[in-house]
């Protein structure tokens, strides 16, 4: 069993409490025996919630009217489980190269825009880990060096906005001349950062903070100092109706440095006066795969859209299957092929949901070189195209765990898959034939034109 991989996989895990007990999952539970496993441990007695309880400590009723992020198709929250969804994500984003793949992706993109003043205007339409934002936000500082930055982004996940503005520190003291708002709220109002409803508006917690002195130490101290804040404010709860999180308090945070304030004055946001106009947003997996294409394009491309501003781009960036992700999957569960939406049918889909307003855009598709890519699983040398090397156990529970993540595979079918050892025989043989482990993303761009209202 490879050190790297193995330690990858446990840091994830471990990260999150599974040995503590702390996510309330049973010994019995398919990521429970993983983590065991890679620990090469029995496992032993943990405070434990049958998922009857754990659902009823988890689930918050719904108020009529509130608005639904994205469908999952799950009628109630007994067969919602985040916390596993979780593991797999942490497991996912430390053991593969997507994040470093897609800022790269996003970085090209750079050169084509136009900003104007007062500031170049950047939107992250689901932030995740922050790993994406943060490099982006270092191939913004070279190339606009001296520029002003206006960086807002969207995230529901308490956890990812904590590890996400655990990477600002560094990029305040390199660019000082940022501003960095962070939301919770639906994609058709996170642009802005305001809810449309008046109700919710009047929810809404808005908190600006002036980042005094000029390091990085000063910086992360005042941002640690949030932490009450956003546990206070950037709680979720399940809907009845989809198993999906929406946020319980309509928030926006902004971050800025005090010995800049002068300079971003008129950057800053206010509550009283939305404004999205951005040079670029990217919506990267933004959307669950077995969501409608009529909803992916109403609900979240077609809102993006219209933050744009003239010579604004939205660079989307979706899973597209045909790789050995997908051979492993496909060798479980035969005929299994989640990526069915392309790129063609979602410009198309915004197209329609734009309605008129489509004639003020432009759709581009791309070529297939500019607009296919791919990203791969981390591995040590020769550890998986060496015909002499064994394929380490945390290895293939890793490639597994990448196939089933990125194919969103439901967990009830992946707990009836992993009761056996089929998966991991079906995973080495995939990765035996190719060698190594990658997966394919396409990306399509939506630009405003320059003659647009």
């Amino acid at each position: 069993m490879d050190v790297g991989t193995r330690g990858r996989v446990s840091t994830a895990l471990d990260t999150n409490g599974l040995e503590t007990g702390k996510w309330g999952l049973s010994h019995s539970h398919p990521w429970a025996r993983l983590w065991f496993t890679l620990k090469g441990a029995a496992p032993h007695p943990i405070r434990i919630m049958d998922e009857d309880q754990a659902m009823a400590v988890a689930i918050v009723k719904q108020p009529e009217g509130s608005e639904i992020e994205t469908p999952t198709g799950r009628l109630s929250g007994q067969d919602f489980r985040f916390y596993d969804n979780r593991q797999k994500y942490l497991m996912f984003v430390n053991t593969c190269s997507e994040k470093w793949v897609v800022a790269e992706r996003v970085a090209r993109e750079l050169k084509k825009l136009r900003p104007e003043p007062p500031a170049v205007r950047f939107f992250d339409a689901g932030m995740g880990d922050g790993t994406v934002l943060a490099r982006v936000m270092r191939s913004m500082h070279e190339a606009y060096p001296r520029f002003p930055f206006y960086i807002a982004g969207k995230e529901i996940s308490l956890e990812d906005v904590r590890l996400t503005l655990d990477k600002m520190p560094d990029r305040f003291f390199e660019h000082p001349e940022t501003v960095l708002a962070v939301t919770n709220i639906s994609y058709a109002e996170a642009p802005w950062l305001v809810p449309n409803k008046p109700e919710a508006r009047e929810r809404m917690v808005w908190k600006a903070v002036a980042l005094k002195g000029s390091t990085t130490a000063e910086f992360e101290r005042q941002i640690l100092a949030l932490q009450p804040f956003l546990a206070r404010n950037w709680r979720t709860r399940v809907s009845e109706k989809t198993g999906s999180l929406i946020p319980e308090t309509p928030t926006t945070l902004i971050l800025y440095r005090e010995d800049c304030g002068f300079l971003l004055d008129e950057i800053i946001p206010r509550q009283d006066k939305p404004q999205a106009d951005f040079d670029l947003v990217i919506a990267s997996q933004p959307f669950r795969l077995s969501a409608a294409t009529a909803f992916k394009a109403k609900r979240v491309l077609a809102p993006l859209a219209r933050a744009l501003r003239k010579n604004g781009r939205l660079l989307g960036i979706h899973s597209a299957g045909n790789d050995p992700g997908l051979e492993i999957v496909q060798h479980v569960w035969p005929g299994e092929d989640p990526f069915t939406t392309s790129r063609y049918a979602l410009l198309e889909a915004t197209k329609a949901a734009l309605g008129d307003e489509a004639d003020d855009f432009r759709f581009d598709p791309l070529t297939s070189a500019e607009a296919l890519f791919r990203y791969e699983m981390h591995t040590l040398p020769d550890e998986i195209d060496s015909a002499t090397a064994s394929i380490g156990t945390s290895t293939l529970l890793a490639a597994w765990n990448a196939a089933t993540y990125v194919a969103q595979i439901d967990d009830d079918k992946l707990a009836q898959a992993m009761s056996g050892p089929a998966y991991l025989e079906a995973t080495r043989k995939v990765l035996r034939k190719n060698g190594e482990l990658w997966f394919n993303d396409e990306s399509y761009v939506i630009v405003r034109k320059a003659g647009a209202p």
